[in-house]
């Protein structure tokens, strides 16, 4: 069973590079350049009746799978109205985020948007302190 379970793991991994889903958590602000290790992220949490399938998967870093937990929503700072999450498998990035100017925040266009960089803390000191130094290097922000 373990061997199954990990072949499947695998596939899902060989899937999202397809994809290019690794692209979207650095577009989020989790880069390459990141030293961590993604986890897998049920977008629908078990415990709510998600499945572990590719359509429910995406790749987390630590820190935004630990505050997103078994979120699937949460309020949006300027209209107080709980919303969805950002869904990286249904929704495009571009619709929802941009960078700001000196390209070291992001910015929520939406409601979506917004309450998910709150939720994940996305602006927190410790990222927008690497973006600044990925600027520097050239390294971002990243195509999109």
């Amino acid at each position: 069973k373990l061997r199954t379970l990990i072949r499947y793991f695998l596939s899902v991994v060989l899937t999202l590079m397809e994809h290019s889903l690794f692209d979207v958590f650095a577009k989020v602000g989790c880069s390459p350049l990141t030293v961590t290790t993604f986890e897998f992220e049920h977008i629908i949490p078990l415990s709510s009746g998600g499945e572990t399938v590719f359509e429910n998967l995406c790749l987390a870093c630590p820190s935004c799978n630990r505050y997103k937990a078994t979120r699937q929503t949460a309020i949006d700072p300027n209209t107080q109205n709980e919303v969805k999450l950002f869904n990286p498998q249904q929704q495009l990035w571009t619709d929802h985020f941009t960078w700001s100017e000196d390209t070291t925040e992001i910015v929520g266009l939406t409601t979506i948007g917004r309450a998910t960089i709150s939720t994940l803390k996305m602006n927190r000191l410790q990222l927008t302190r690497v973006r600044k130094m990925w600027v520097r290097m050239g390294e971002h922000p990243p195509n999109i």
